[in-house]
């Protein structure tokens, strides 16, 4: 029994986007709402959130905290919503992805491929694994106060203590209490799966597009020095045909790069912009607590925020700059091919081949700033810089 394409390679992303109902090609009306009721669920409690800053008596700490998980849970829902927007050029990228491995020519070609497909496979286990833990350490904060009782008992319980400042804080009667806790549980829940399921989607979108370029290299590689010895008319025909082959699925990639960034470029801007001002709160979040260890609880869930914001952030911009690197890797190849032994046709056509490929390409997010380790160094510096800001005042 064969198995599929979107099953071989794809098949941790299918079942992590199908628990959200983000799976692009399970669309149907009851998936429809699954994903409805989930974003939902997050938009609800970003309401909540943002409706409690309207409260003249809270202290500016306390704000600070409400627009840090306000941001964070505005952030989940823009992916969340980009995605299921999208979800339509996502399944033509996928139907690309099969039609180009399709068309490989030799077990070489399919083990480059494989190659990068299982890396993609390996970086969405880690980040399962990353966004479990996250969210276990989350959960264990706001049940700590229920293990202390267990562990440590005392005649005014740290439950009570623990409902108490929470209700005063957020503003909400005692017995909506659990109802509100209850409420949290369920989008934080949601909104992780939600963008553990996109941000891997993505990532493994981007690392396909890796393993053609590099798959376009190879064939440039293979193409000029394979039949240089003697130079008779049908070893000219054969590399032309060789150099037709890698232009063409060097195009493909190409197209599939700026297919993907065109789709979701812009809001991609909106959520590097709601990112670095996320991470800029949390810092100065972390830098206003008073006691670290007295409030352990506060300075853990921003270290935690800031440590998320951070692994999405490097993680993006790694993989664009791993695209432009694989783009660069077609230059070198051709450059240290001996083109120069060839007819003076294919000389001319490998000119033309190396002055093409010089330029750089990049992906662009709103034109303003591009997917590499540089423009990672920048959105961090930004951060910093705006938490300094923050602090200033």
């Amino acid at each position: 029994m064969s198995i599929s394409f979107h099953e071989r390679y794809f098949s941790y992303n299918r079942i992590i986007l199908l628990a959200v109902g983000l799976w692009p090609y399970q669309q149907s009306k009851l998936v429809g709402f699954q994903t409805a009721l989930f974003l939902s669920i997050l938009t609800s409690f970003v309401v909540f959130l943002f409706s409690r800053l309207s409260f003249a008596d809270y202290s500016f700490e306390f704000n600070i905290q409400l627009l840090c998980m306000s941001t964070y849970y505005t952030f989940l829902i823009i992916k969340h919503l980009s995605f299921w927007i999208n979800i339509e050029p996502i399944r033509y990228l996928l139907e690309q992805f099969q039609y180009i491995y399709k068309t490989l020519k030799n077990s070489k070609e399919i083990a480059i491929y494989d190659k990068y497909a299982i890396i993609a496979k390996r970086i969405t286990i880690g980040l399962t694994i990353v966004a479990i833990y996250n969210l276990a350490c989350f959960i264990v904060m706001l049940c700590w106060p229920y293990i202390l009782d267990i562990i440590m008992p005392k005649n005014e319980t740290y439950v009570q203590r623990f409902i108490v400042h929470m209700t005063k804080d957020f503003a909400i009667q005692e017995k909506y209490f659990y109802l509100f806790l209850l409420h949290l549980y369920v989008a934080s829940a949601v909104g992780g799966v939600s963008f553990l399921a996109t941000g891997t989607m993505m990532l493994s979108c981007l690392k396909h597009i890796c393993g053609i370029l590099r798959i376009a290299s190879y064939r440039f590689d293979r193409a000029i020095p394979a039949t240089l010895q003697s130079i008779t008319l049908k070893n000219e025909t054969i590399i032309y045909k060789e150099l037709i082959y890698a232009v063409d699925i060097h195009r493909k990639a190409t197209e599939c790069a700026i297919f993907f960034m065109n789709n979701i470029g812009r809001s991609l801007f909106v959520i590097t912009m709601i990112t670095v001002f996320c991470m800029s709160l949390n810092l100065y979040g972390i830098f206003q607590v008073k006691s670290s260890l007295q409030e352990i609880e506060k300075t853990m869930g921003h270290l935690l925020f800031v440590i998320f914001l951070f692994i999405y952030m490097f993680a993006g911009n790694y993989a664009g700059q791993e695209i432009t690197d694989c783009n660069n890797h077609i230059f070198l190849t051709v450059y240290n091919a001996p083109w120069y032994l060839a007819p003076l046709q294919i000389q001319k056509l490998t000119l033309f081949l190396l002055q093409r490929s010089n330029k750089a390409f990049t992906l662009s997010i709103g034109g303003l700033f591009t997917l590499s380790i540089e423009s990672c160094a920048s959105l961090l510096s930004a951060s910093i810089s705006y938490f300094t800001v923050m602090l200033s005042f």
